[in-house]
């Protein structure tokens, strides 16, 4: 049964429509990774499905036990966030904060929780550490292991690795793929490597002025039919 469906979706923003038709769906386990060029409106998709922005057309609908409320999400860092003055386990704790209610506080088993994503994120060590002080890998951990707050069914990942040197960048290629395929964690993943993404996803969504949606091996045959490397 599909966690995610997304039906017949026109989407845009300021009353300009830059998708439109766009159907497809992600069982629970399916690692998706979404491709496009810049401006093509892979973050609106991904803010959409996170409910921060409403389709002009079509609908969104989870299943297989998923809500809404139990997506996490890993945005792109800008300046601002990556100088953010608090430590690595307060960073990762407020991954609670939608759960909270009216709760000015975690509870034991939250913070229990947070303990053991940082452990395994590989952070356990930095946790009293100031999150600004870190390095840009060390970063993406820590925002990594606060998204698994949010959830254990579901995470998007909006260009993980930008900035990364090589070895962060297959340190975390390696920590989403473990998340995948040992912890059953589903993973939707915008990126501009298709390298990487022809390595480590089940499915592809390619957006554009074509719309293609299928298999790794699918993708890869309509690729080649169509004679592009």
């Amino acid at each position: 049964m599909a966690q995610l469906i997304c039906d017949d979706l026109a989407l845009g923003y300021e009353g300009q429509e830059i998708i439109s038709g766009l159907s497809f769906s992600v069982d629970s386990g399916d690692y998706l990774c979404i491709l496009g060029e810049n401006g093509s409106g892979k973050t609106t998709l991904m803010k959409t499905i996170l409910g921060l922005h409403k389709p002009m057309k079509g609908k969104i609908l989870t299943g297989d036990g998923l809500n809404r409320d139990e997506i996490g999400y890993l945005p792109q860092q800008n300046s601002i966030q990556k100088d953010f003055p608090a430590s690595v386990k307060e960073i990762v704790v407020s991954g609670f904060q939608g759960r909270c209610g009216l709760r000015p506080f975690y509870n034991k088993e939250e913070k229990k929780q947070a303990e053991q994503n940082m452990q395994l994120m590989g952070i356990s060590h930095l946790k009293k550490r100031c999150y600004r002080e870190l390095s840009g890998g060390q970063q993406q951990r820590v925002l990594l292991a606060r998204a698994l707050c949010a959830t254990r069914k579901m995470l998007l990942l909006d260009e993980p690795v930008a900035g990364l040197d090589p070895k962060a960048t297959e340190e975390m290629y390696s920590l989403i793929q473990d998340l995948n395929k040992n912890h059953g964690i589903t993973i939707i993943m915008i990126s501009h490597d298709v390298k990487a993404a022809l390595q480590y996803a089940t499915k592809i969504l390619h957006i554009g002025s074509e719309i293609f949606f299928g298999s790794r091996d699918e993708y890869l045959k309509n690729v080649n039919g169509r004679g592009e490397s």
